[in-house]
């Protein structure tokens, strides 16, 4: 069968990329949730999704979060082929880069806490659990890195009301990633940890969504 000449399979394949950005925010937390309803002893107020990883059921939440990484560095892409300099090339590499951290995350299971794993005291330290520490705060400022080129592309564009909206959430990314790891209670740092998975899923899913619109139409035609 002929192809369409009017069909630009490059810009079908940039934009199916940047799709990925929009799916793997409502993926990983629907996957989380349903998970963290269903597990003995878990309680969503108290532990952090990343604790699913432990116990005889862990392996779904490290599935989880790895295909998430792997839907973050696919839009990472799609963000490379749609604008290949300057704030685009920054903003791909380090949403890039904070798929690959999601993924490491999942490599690497966090120690437990007192209460989850159901008989678990809490207390301790093992190289897996910094390394998981370690590869989710790098994650975390890459994306409120990327959402701030991301802020400054929108700004040249002429589109202000995204690039204050795109500040705002990474700030929130910092501010509650950073803020839940030292919060002095756990409601209180899961709480903000919450607020940093947000917003750099809504961050993603936006940004993602935004560029889609913004590159070329795969029908020359429509251009």
């Amino acid at each position: 069968m002929a192809s369409d000449p009017d069909l630009d399979h490059s810009a079908v394949v940039t934009r199916s990329l940047l799709g990925w950005g929009v799916v793997a925010g409502p993926f990983y937390l629907v996957f989380g949730l349903v998970l963290a309803i269903t597990r003995p002893g878990f309680d969503l107020t108290q532990h952090a999704l990343s604790l699913l990883m432990l116990g005889d059921l862990g392996w779904l939440q490290r599935a989880n979060l790895g295909l998430t990484g792997v839907m973050v560095i696919a839009a990472a892409l799609g963000v490379l082929r749609a604008i290949r300099n300057g704030r685009g090339l920054a903003m791909g590499v380090l949403t890039g880069f904070y798929g690959t951290a999601l993924i490491l995350s999942a490599i690497f299971a966090p120690d437990p806490v007192p209460g989850f794993p159901p008989g678990s005291v809490g207390g301790e330290f093992s190289l897996s659990g910094i390394l998981h520490l370690l590869f989710g705060g790098l994650g975390f400022v890459a994306v409120a890195v990327a959402a701030f080129a991301h802020a400054a592309w929108s700004r040249g564009i002429g589109n202000r009301g995204r690039a204050t909206l795109s500040i705002v959430l990474g700030a929130l990314v910092i501010v509650g990633f950073f803020g839940g790891v030292f919060a002095p209670s756990a409601t209180i740092g899961v709480a903000l940890l919450w607020i940093a998975v947000l917003a750099q899923f809504v961050w993603l899913a936006l940004a993602s969504s935004q560029i889609y619109a913004w590159s070329p139409h795969p029908l020359r035609s429509k251009r």
